[in-house]
């Protein structure tokens, strides 16, 4: 797949039923942020983007629903009501630009009495790629039918009715006529884009509890997080013609190959082995891989571990993220470091007496260091640990890492076969100014922007206060609700 031009990217999002939306479609810019009262319907227009975006990584319907929006009921559209068969479902689409052109992809899923996909299709190029409907309920399976354009011009065989059959078309499709290329091209360009994703919902009061990523505590303002999105995730697999997505991770590489320097992914540029495909890689669970490595989490619990090897594999953009924290904290920020945490607490100007090294000590490797903590260099005031931090200031910092790096620093499934030079990641950001105040919130939209203009990373977020984007050019803001 030739990405050299064009970067696969999902740019519209079509919410035909699903939830409180009704007929919404959501054209996406590589910076857009939806805004409006609350119940308009913002984040769940980011919950079906992740639906979508799990899909496309391999996972079965059933853990892609659940994992996003709780129960298959909680999709379906307030006040539709069931058919003679008790059915009720909603209907999610996208459309993905690429090398491929414009490719559509559209859902009709069944949440009611049984969650399934009763329908897909799949268009680009002028032409019907691939269409599957429901033909016998009581048999887990779809029957899908091809483009050929060969002898036979359609193929027709069953898939199961658990999966998205576009994340399955390189496992069937053979690519031997023009037709069946242009089909594998189609479906490749939508998985792609689908699988660079990251669900980013900092919490500051599992930030607060943790040193070396393992599971938090209640911070002092433990309110300001949302849940975080992470799961596991099968992950789908790249072959020669395309992304398979088998039910135990597809048949290509673990996630994580390495991703070359000098893209989003300057951060991360050194080969390694992934936390995962299959079970429990795609989407930043909790996992000794993913700790092992230093992979920022979705909920950016694990942060102090990050730091501590961002910061040793680009100083320029270290640096980059350290002026932007200057800018959002209170307060002189001279530096900022991971340095080990001391088991007793021996450590000087640091409040919680964790045994972080005090001014003029050390921060290399100590007897009874357990694990990392992240401190803000202060000048003569000190160093102060980043959890004493405020919520709005601790959800800025994870935020503006996230937008500093790239797949290979961050807890998600990457698409291995294609260079990170030419991969366009999307990060999704509910409630992205939670607990900020408009001159963070600005701050943060404006570091955003000039990261998305570099090609390498789109972002979609929801915003309380649109004003905060006023005057930036670039930046899409689409009002719900209204």
């Amino acid at each position: 797949m030739n990405t050299d031009t064009v970067r696969p990217a999902v740019t519209e999002l079509r919410l035909s039923a699903f939830k409180t939306h009704r007929g919404v479609t959501l054209p996406l810019t590589r910076l857009t942020l939806l805004s409006g009262e609350s119940g308009s319907g913002k984040s769940s227009a980011l919950q079906a983007y992740e639906i979508l975006a799990r899909l496309g990584s391999g996972e079965s319907l059933a853990r892609a629903v659940g994992e996003v929006a709780g129960s298959p009921a909680a999709c379906v559209p307030a006040g539709a009501r069931p058919d003679e068969q008790g059915r009720r479902g909603f209907r999610i689409g996208c459309t993905v630009d690429g090398p491929a052109g414009p490719v559509s992809l559209d859902l009709a899923v069944q949440a009611e009495p049984e969650l399934r996909i009763v329908g897909e299709r799949l268009t680009g190029g002028g032409e019907t790629l691939l269409t599957t409907a429901l033909t016998d309920p009581n048999r887990p399976s779809v029957q899908a039918a091809w483009h050929t354009a060969g002898a036979t011009p359609v193929t027709r065989a069953p898939l199961p009715d658990d999966r998205l059959g576009t994340s399955l078309l390189p496992l069937r499709v053979a690519g031997k006529t023009e037709g069946q290329r242009l089909v594998l091209a189609a479906a490749e360009q939508v998985v792609v884009a689908l699988r660079s994703a990251f669900v980013c919902d900092p919490r500051p009061e599992v930030m607060r509890g943790v040193g070396t990523g393992g599971t938090g505590g209640t911070g002092q303002d433990g309110g300001c997080g949302a849940d975080g999105a992470g799961g596991a995730g099968r992950g789908a697999g790249v072959r020669r013609s395309g992304l398979g997505a088998g039910s135990g991770g597809g048949p290509g590489k673990p996630g994580g190959a390495g991703g070359t320097a000098g893209a989003v992914g300057a951060w991360g540029a050194r080969k390694r082995k992934g936390s995962g495909g299959g079970e429990a890689g795609s989407w930043g669970r909790d996992t000794e891989g993913a700790r092992g490595e230093g992979r920022l989490r979705s909920s950016c619990d694990n942060l102090p571990a990050v730091l501590e090897r961002t910061s040793q594999e680009c100083a320029r953009r270290h640096a980059v993220l350290v002026a932007a924290v200057r800018e959002a904290c209170a307060g002189p920020v001279e530096g900022l470091r991971a340095v080990p945490r001391q088991a007793g607490g021996t450590g000087h100007g640091v409040a919680d007496g964790a045994g972080v090294a005090g001014p003029g000590g050390s921060s290399g490797p100590q007897a009874g260091a357990v694990g990392v903590r992240a401190v803000l260099d202060r000048g003569a005031l000190g160093e102060l640990p980043v959890e004493q931090l405020g919520d709005g200031e601790l959800r800025f910092l994870a935020l503006a890492l996230v937008l500093l790096t790239g797949p290979e620093v961050l807890a998600m499934d990457p698409v291995g076969e294609v260079p990170s030079a030419h991969q366009q990641m999307t990060v999704m950001a509910d409630g992205m100014d939670r607990c900020m105040d408009p001159r963070q919130a600005r701050e943060l939209v404006s570091l955003a922007l000039r990261m998305t203009d570099r090609g390498h990373v789109r972002l979609l977020g929801t915003v309380r206060d649109p004003s905060v984007a006023e005057g930036l050019p670039g930046v899409q803001v689409l009002h719900l609700g209204v």
